[in-house]
């Protein structure tokens, strides 16, 4: 009934030109046998739309029946809301598939269109294999593949041997790629790459929603921006405006700063960014670190803000110093920086500790102000005043001397006797540091000292008891080693049955050996020690990633109800104005 004069139908073969009313007559009858012969269930068979030339290969492609494009047209089959064109179509009408051949297009609705050189089309399960030179546009986006796999019954697009994605933003490439057409979502796997003028991200498995291009990352990720760089192994990231937060290993280098925690925050437009749980943000210039469970770095103003058991690390001297307190603020440039630490405020280094209501380090002057109650340990040395500054010398960074204004009390324990204390006190103090150890001390005006005297026997000879105008104590070994009086000195050394009947204290005396702080850990107290964390979202169970976008979506523009993984901003303390460097 039909010619089979072709062999091959890929090659140019010459086929019967069936129109008109030949092919109609060939299609009502060739077709209506198909129909009653074993038709998919619920309406699934494929619809030739238009068949051209039509022919049949039984040794080749047995069953089928062979068409191909005319001079006016290309064949054409629908099914089920699609449309498929192409230049040549192998159709097994009783197994409801067909193979299609050069210049394909397969329209789905008004949106999904794919072009291939060759497809594989099965109108039972609704699934699409094509190959060469394939792309797939949604009229947002282009994927371009070698082979992409189309489930239409799911509603997705897959490849696994390498594809790109192009939109209007970004450049999108990956081994391992799949779109869902209903959230026009990607997910993209191995070797994840995306490319944009501004930024590039680089991951091993990677969601992005084509509409708002927002991307989801999992597994090792960085983010690499002009003047940042971002990693993280679960994450978020608005392609549009570079703002985003990561949950898992995150790091961000920014502003000569490497910020770490458990959360982190970042949005390029207000130059922010802030991180929850387990922080850690290192200066790499200064080689300082700020240690906290909230903290917040603002780049136009060069600052760091930092709260919940902040802690900054720095190096003096080969020795670190541990500076804490309720909140942390450094502020300033490069060699201008001012660090403040407020309420509650401590530090610790080997043979130096304090604490008073707030600290102020100023870099361009090396001043550390120590301000409000202010308590100072120089080994087993108490020193107290209204206010305590310690000064560096800007050259070294060495810790060059000591000022204590107003009030200034020196008070040690008598190590031999166990209940007696070495005393000197004057309006105010001036102390030198020699290669970090406190040699000199200068008390001025209104000065009184009580001193015990042993010898080599550690027996007690006296207690020396004076005033004068001024006096300097020189130290060795962190005791006193030389007293001089200065100006009409006035006083005895008493043996000890005088005195006995002396006063052992002076006016002012307060013994704080109980708040002495002796390790770094002694700088937080017990509410430090017990805040309870955060919790943040996403790091203990995955997030339903859709539900979140669509929830972002729904509150775009409501950005107090939008989802993040950011702690509640804590507020801010009122700064209390500087005190003034005498």
């Amino acid at each position: 009934m039909y010619a089979t004069s072709v062999k091959n139908p890929t090659f140019g073969q010459n086929f019967v030109n069936l129109k008109s009313i030949s092919f109609f007559i060939l299609a009502l009858f060739t077709f209506g046998a198909f129909a009653q012969e074993q038709q998919p269930e619920g309406g699934r068979q494929i619809n030739i739309v238009y068949g051209a030339n039509f022919t049949k290969d039984e040794a080749q492609f047995p069953g089928a029946s062979i068409f191909s494009k005319d001079d006016e047209r290309q064949v054409q089959f629908e099914h089920q809301g699609a449309d498929l064109w192409c230049d040549i179509a192998i159709f097994y009408a009783e197994e409801n598939r067909l193979k299609a051949i050069g210049n394909i297009r397969l329209q789905q609705g008004d949106s999904i269109e794919m072009n291939s050189g060759k497809m594989d089309y099965d109108g039972n399960s609704k699934l699409a294999k094509a190959w060469e030179k394939v792309d797939l546009t949604n009229g947002q986006m282009t994927l371009t593949t070698d082979t992409l796999y189309f489930d239409r019954e799911k509603q997705q697009a897959y490849y696994n041997s390498g594809g790109k994605v192009i939109d209007s933003a970004n450049v999108l490439t990956s081994i391992v790629g799949t779109y869902f057409m209903t959230p026009k979502k990607y997910q993209f796997q191995r070797k994840v790459h995306i490319d944009n003028p501004d930024y590039i991200i680089d991951s091993e498995q990677l969601d992005y929603y084509t509409t708002s291009k927002n991307a989801y990352m999992y597994g090792p990720s960085t983010i690499t921006g002009e003047e940042y760089k971002i990693y993280c192994e679960r994450g978020f990231y608005d392609t549009t405006i570079e703002q985003g937060y990561g949950i898992k290993n995150t790091r961000i280098d920014y502003d000569n700063k490497i910020i770490e925690g458990d959360s982190l925050y970042f949005d390029k437009a207000t130059e922010f960014a802030s991180a929850t749980n387990n922080i850690q943000i290192t200066d790499t210039i200064n080689n300082g670190v700020i240690r906290a469970h909230y903290a917040e770095v603002h780049k136009a103003k060069d600052s760091v803000f930092a709260t919940k058991r902040a802690v900054s690390i720095s190096l003096v001297q080969k020795d670190s110093l541990y500076m804490h307190g309720d909140t942390l603020m450094v502020t300033g440039k490069e060699e201008e920086r001012v660090l403040r630490a407020f309420r509650n405020a401590k530090f610790y280094k080997t043979d130096l500790s304090g604490k008073c209501d707030s600290i102020h380090f100023e870099e361009k002057t090396g001043i550390t102000q120590l301000i409000t109650n202010p308590v100072l340990w120089n080994v087993d040395n108490q020193i107290t005043g209204d206010s305590i500054h310690l000064i560096s010398d800007l050259e070294t960074d060495k810790l060059d001397s000591l000022k204590v204004i107003e009030n200034a009390f020196i008070i040690s324990l008598d190590t031999i006797s166990g209940t007696e204390y070495n005393q000197a006190k004057g309006i105010n103090l001036n102390g030198k540091f020699i290669e970090n150890e406190l040699k000199i001390i200068d008390l001025d005006k209104n000065t009184e000292l009580i001193y015990y005297i042993y010898n080599d026997d550690q027996e007690l000879i006296g207690v020396n008891k004076s005033k004068s105008s001024k006096i300097r104590l020189e130290m060795a070994n962190n005791d006193i080693e030389d007293i001089t009086f200065y100006v009409d000195p006035d006083g005895d050394i008493f043996p000890e049955d005088e005195w006995e009947q002396q006063s052992k204290k002076f006016k002012g005396f307060i013994w704080r050996g109980d708040e002495r702080i002796m390790s770094k850990e002694e700088i937080f107290d017990e509410d430090d020690n017990n805040i309870e964390l955060v919790k943040i979202r996403g790091i203990d169970n995955p997030i339903d990633i859709d539900a979140e976008e669509n929830e972002r979506q729904n509150n775009q523009n409501d950005p107090i109800n939008a989802p993040n993984t950011k702690a509640v901003k804590p507020k801010k303390p009122v700064l209390k104005k500087k005190e003034q460097t005498p």
